[in-house]
């Protein structure tokens, strides 16, 4: 249950290589694939049975040699050492883990239609939650040793340097159950919430859809909506619109089952609000991000509104039908850019900002810790894994050389960069709450973007980039809010009973509707879009940090274009601390206080202050 517990367990993505012709022919050169044998060399691998092996072995142990020790042993004479010695070797399994099952999530991701793959992630994923039920005492005894105790056994350096891992953990005591529950909960995962997720994503990467005479994956498909051409966007939505029909009972009874899962969860544990085990496990009080949703939902005017009416008077419309919502401004240029050009890009911004970031974002290339193109049965969109401390972070995207896309990589090396620094604090205390995770990503679009804008001379072009800008910005903030309002909506709703596929549309179409506004035309089949978003699936309440990073990127941003020297040793500082302090804290040294309601008025402010220059421009 608790966040910093040991990862048994983390998500378990190789792939195919037949993705190079098609980048060549589109004219963005060759792009990389990931090499994966930083882990494993492959699924058949000794070292993975050895692994697994040793990893059953160690936590055996771990459970004989403390197991209904942990509170007599902590108040006796050195204490505080041998509790250290113990997190140590809890440590040392939870890398092991998360080497296992990173390598069994990314060769996934990488191709999730393999029947062999599919076994593979399917049979790691269970010995490592089998392996993890002799580690689930480990948490719940060290919650209930007295706070006195733990404190005085806190003195002893060696236990001292755990101390962010262990107060954050004793934040969830009030959540525990009797031991027992906590392993049924704990072994029932696996046929139970981690079951539909993998049926979601194997589902998901199996649809095709058929556009004219082609039948395409979902992510070619999702990306013709930012074709050019009209009649290839209203053709791909739908498509979409088509296939999601066609399997809408599975979609909602994937989302009924999870959304009920969670709610005997959260009852079992005692959370009375649907979001408050996500709140709990970001660190972030309720308030703050009741604060957030308020500001962006208050502010919806005087962005997306304003934002979509003037994008219709751009193409000479009233209204945008929800197919053009993305399309490409009429202004904007069109070549492809080819993967060396973005690469140059973003490495550009980086080092404009500072050398170190930019040389830690040079070894995913040199590396190869991408894997940049579209295949079948490849995870759609993009992200990055840390994997694990002993290791390095992965890059998966589908590179497809839309300016987008090189936001996309900005974006995810960002993630990647802070993933490097945060390593060095070790298993336990390298993950970064979610309220923070989306900081370095956002601020490495934002470096991609403001280089590019200021050397741009065109009139014409300033424009277009001003506007994909915002475009980003809505996305990023006003869409994910709207997100967290659809998913807060079913999440309460499910709780008097199942709800229909019709159900779920209507609660769809009524927050979209708000978030978009009158300028967007929301036609016929739009309303079953949910069914492929995966953060509902996969991470519930997640989407609002997106919108938390964004707001908290235009804040930190304009400290530091106003700053003297110094800022990127503070901002390199703040990435490296991964979970070992409170986001309040780590913001502190740029003179930010997320708990001021003026804050996110100010990071709302910088995406109004573009809008109203494209007004401007007119």
């Amino acid at each position: 249950m608790t966040s910093r517990s040991t990862s048994a367990l983390r998500k378990p993505a190789t792939h195919k290589p037949n993705g190079k012709k098609a980048a060549a022919k589109s004219g963005i050169g060759k792009l990389p694939e990931w090499n994966l044998a930083d882990l494993y060399s492959g699924i058949d691998a000794p070292e993975i049975t050895r692994d697994l092996d040793r990893m059953d072995a160690e936590c055996v142990a771990f459970e004989t040699d403390c197991k209904g020790k942990l509170a007599e042993r902590t108040a006796g004479q050195g204490g505080g050492e041998w509790l250290a010695e113990a997190v140590r070797r809890y440590e040392a399994i939870d890398d092991l883990a998360g080497r296992l099952g990173s390598y069994a999530g990314l060769i996934r991701a990488g191709d999730s239609v393999d029947p062999k793959i599919s076994k593979f992630y399917g049979d790691v994923s269970e010995r490592l939650t089998n392996a993890s039920v002799h580690l689930l005492f480990f948490a719940l005894e060290l919650n209930r040793i007295d706070d006195a105790v733990i404190e005085r056994a806190m003195q002893a350096p060696e236990l001292a340097h755990y101390r962010p891992w262990i107060e954050d953990l004793r934040k969830e005591k009030p959540y525990q159950l009797e031991d027992r529950v906590e392993q049924l909960f704990h072994e029932k995962s696996q046929s139970g919430y981690s079951a539909w997720n993998r049926l979601f994503d194997q589902t998901i990467s199996g649809l095709r859809f058929k556009v004219g005479a082609k039948e395409l994956a979902i992510e070619p498909v999702l990306s013709l909506l930012q074709d050019r051409e009209g009649a290839k966007r209203k053709a791909a939505a739908q498509a979409l619109a088509k296939t999601f029909k066609a399997n809408e009972r599975t979609f909602a009874l994937i989302t009924n089952t999870l959304a009920k899962d969670k709610e005997i969860s959260d009852r079992w544990r005692g959370f009375q609000d649907v979001a408050d085990s996500r709140h709990l496990n970001n660190r972030v009080e309720p308030e703050v991000v009741d604060a957030l949703v308020g500001s962006v939902r208050a502010a919806y005017p005087k962005l997306s509104h304003r934002y979509y009416r003037l994008k219709a008077g751009w193409f000479k419309k009233k209204k945008l039908a929800h197919w053009d919502r993305n399309a490409p401004l009429p202004f904007a240029v069109t070549s492809s850019i080819a993967w060396p050009e973005a690469k140059n890009m973003v490495l550009t911004a980086y080092r404009g900002f500072s050398p170190e970031m930019a040389r830690i974002a040079e070894r995913f290339f040199t590396d190869r810790w991408i894997d940049a193109p579209v295949r079948p049965g490849k995870a759609p969109g993009a992200f990055s894994h840390p994997t694990t401390p002993s290791a390095h972070p992965y890059v998966l995207m589908n590179y497809q050389g839309k300016p987008r896309d090189v936001m996309t990589l900005a974006h995810e090396l960002g993630h990647g960069v802070h993933q490097v620094l945060a390593a060095r604090n070790g298993a336990l205390m390298a993950p970064t709450p979610l309220t923070l995770a989306e900081t370095a990503s956002v601020f490495g679009e934002m470096l991609t973007f403001k280089r590019l804008l200021a050397q741009t001379g065109s009139a014409r072009q300033r424009q277009a980039l001003l506007a994909g800008k915002v475009e980003d910005m809505i996305n990023t903030v006003v869409r994910q809010i709207a997100f967290y309002s659809f998913e807060r909506a079913i999440h309460t709703a499910r709780k008097n009973g199942e709800l229909t596929a019709e159900r779920i549309g209507e609660i769809w179409l009524s927050v979209q509707g708000e978030s978009l506004g009158p300028a967007i035309d929301i036609r016929p089949g739009y309303e079953n879009f949910w069914m492929y978003i995966p953060h509902f699936i996969h991470s519930p309440f997640y989407v609002y940090a997106y919108a938390f990073g964004d707001c908290l990127v235009n804040s930190l941003y304009a400290v530091y274009e106003h700053a003297q020297e110094g800022f990127a040793e503070r901002y390199l500082a703040m990435l490296s601390a991964g979970g070992t302090k409170h986001y309040s804290e780590l913001l502190k040294p740029f003179g930010l206080d997320a708990r001021d309601p003026k804050f996110w008025e100010g990071g709302l402010s910088v995406i109004s202050g573009m809008i109203d220059e494209l007004e401007r421009m007119g």
